[in-house]
């Protein structure tokens, strides 16, 4: 698929998803659009799976009859097949295509004319939903689909005050989907995951403050992504503790060959079932990814894993309990102190330094706050430091990069196995970028520059340095980019004989102009203004 046809499907799925725009909120709506798009996906998988497994037999799936002995027969056989491959089933009669054209039913009206005729599927649309979690009863994929299309709401007013308004509309968008191709047997690319994330990106930029929950810009993610997988073409695992949509994952995936298994946790739920979608949409199977529903800091769910690549986003300055229980656990009992109540940043990064494994490299994104203040966060960073010099680098990046908060934010890159454990690079990156509309963005050179950089560990004027340990200790542990890197530029000096020569022509000049007023003011008989 070209860059005009991939650009004309993500145009096909926007317009799609503006039927619902005016009615309910962008955070909303996102939740039926893309929703429907990993239903028609995985309906779209399954028929394409079921029929190779049917081809020895020249048998087609959408025309095996349900309800004949034989019809059910081959139905069970395909059920366990598909659901061993793909982790779920669906019916003929339950494929997208299939209630799409249910509900954008022909008829032949009195005049013998062909007429298109809405006809009510939401029930059939609540029962298929339902079935395809059911599916998955039982086998190893059932964490992986339970609940997963709990936000889509056929009942909800938002949507239509009437049963029958609602049912329009959700026929509408069936229809309009329908009529996509997805490109399944393209195997050049993920056009498709492509096409999702691009939706995800425009829903968080209308969700405003809420969209930093479950979205990251890519530009972003793209510099975390290339970070953690310097020097490596293979990654035996990486792991996001507030993962969202799952996207900074899926970035990761795309800077390497392969990935051997995707690590998550997701507070919010909404956003939690979005990056299952996520990750199946982009061909993870379900073997391969372990995303799960808790708060990471009080109840962690990968204890005892160790990652090779760890990347995030957590929720800037978040509160979190500060339980005094925590300090005796493994996870922060070794610093002494706990982060606090009020700014849980400290807290996320210890979390995933003891998730960190020997040889590998954790990336996370947290504002400057972290850098220099003091009582326990100054502590736990003098830790950090100190006694595990574990800080590899820390990287200014420009304000007003995220989608609800204009605050400059940096980038920490932790090593438990530094190659240059003598110092710490810093990077200011703050002033490269390019404003577009209300938002900083970071155009590919801008990446592309801090990546270099950071893999070369390059002295650049006014934009990067290395500090040894020592420099920092003497600085009480204060990790300030403008104490490492200096970017102050000097003001031009000033000829001040030039400039006193210039005020005093400007003082003959105003001399001579306030005599010719003068004169006017006599000609006129009226005072002077001075």
């Amino acid at each position: 698929m070209s860059d005009e046809q991939k650009k004309l499907l993500e145009q096909k799925l926007w317009d799609i998803a503006n039927i619902l725009r005016g009615k309910i909120s962008a955070n909303q709506f996102q939740d039926y659009i893309l929703g429907f798009i990993f239903y028609k996906y995985l309906s779209e998988k399954l028929e394409k799976k079921a029929n190779e497994f049917l081809k020895p037999d020249n048998l087609i799936f959408a025309e095996i009859d349900e309800n004949s002995e034989q019809g059910k027969e081959i139905l069970g056989a395909l059920k366990e097949a598909t659901v061993d491959a793909l982790g779920y089933f669906l019916k003929p009669s339950e494929l997208f295509g299939t209630l799409a054209k249910k509900g954008n039913a022909k008829v032949i009206n009195e005049d013998d004319e062909e007429q298109i005729q809405s006809t009510f599927i939401l029930e059939d649309l609540a029962n298929v939903l339902n079935s395809i979690e059911k599916s998955t009863m039982g086998s190893e994929s059932q964490d992986d689909f339970d609940n997963l299309f709990y936000d889509i709401d056929l009942n909800s007013t938002k949507i239509g005050r009437t049963t029958k308004d609602r049912n329009d509309v959700i026929v509408k968008i069936l229809t309009a989907l329908d009529a996509i191709d997805f490109d399944l047997d393209n195997t050049e690319g993920d056009v498709l995951g492509d096409a999702y994330e691009y939706l995800i990106a425009q829903f968080a930029a209308g969700a405003g403050q809420k969209a930093g929950e479950f979205y990251t810009p890519q530009q972003v993610s793209t510099i975390l992504a290339k970070i953690v997988t310097t020097k490596k073409s293979k990654l035996k695992s990486v792991y996001d503790p507030t993962c969202g949509s799952g996207s900074l994952l899926l970035r990761v995936a795309k800077e390497v060959d392969e990935v051997g298994h995707f690590y998550g946790q997701e507070q919010n739920r909404t956003t939690y079932n979005l990056a299952r979608m996520n990750m199946i949409l982009h061909d993870v199977n379900y073997h391969k990814f372990d995303i799960k529903h808790e708060d990471t800091l009080e109840r962690p769910q990968h204890e005892g894993l160790k990652f090779e690549a760890i990347v995030a986003n957590p929720p800037f300055s978040a509160k979190w309990s500060a339980n005094p229980l925590f300090s005796n656990e493994e996870r922060f009992s070794q610093y002494g102190r706990l982060a606090p109540g009020t700014k849980a940043d400290f807290a996320f990064i210890q979390h995933m330094v003891h998730h960190l494994d020997d040889n590998g490299i954790m990336a996370c994104i947290a504002p400057h706050g972290v850098l220099f203040r003091g009582a326990a966060e100054g502590h736990i960073r003098k830790f950090l430091i100190e006694d595990r010099n574990y800080i590899d680098a820390i990287i200014g990046l420009p304000a007003n990069l995220f989608y609800g908060t204009s605050i400059p934010t940096c980038i920490l890159v932790f090593k438990k196995c530094k190659e240059n454990p003598d110092d710490i690079l810093f990077i200011d990156a703050s002033n490269d970028f390019e404003k577009v509309k209300n938002q900083n963005v970071l155009r590919e050179e801008h990446i592309n520059k801090i990546v270099e950089t950071y893999q070369s560990r390059a002295v650049i004027e006014k934009y990067s340095n290395t500090a040894t340990l020592e420099q920092v200790k003497a600085n009480d542990y204060n990790l300030n980019i403008p104490r490492y890197v200096n970017t102050f530029e000097e003001a031009k000096s000033i000829d001040v004989n030039a400039i006193a020569e210039k005020l005093q022509s400007i003082d003959s000049k105003m001399e001579t102009v306030d005599k010719t007023i003068a004169s006017f003011c006599a000609e006129l008989n009226i005072k002077t203004p001075f």
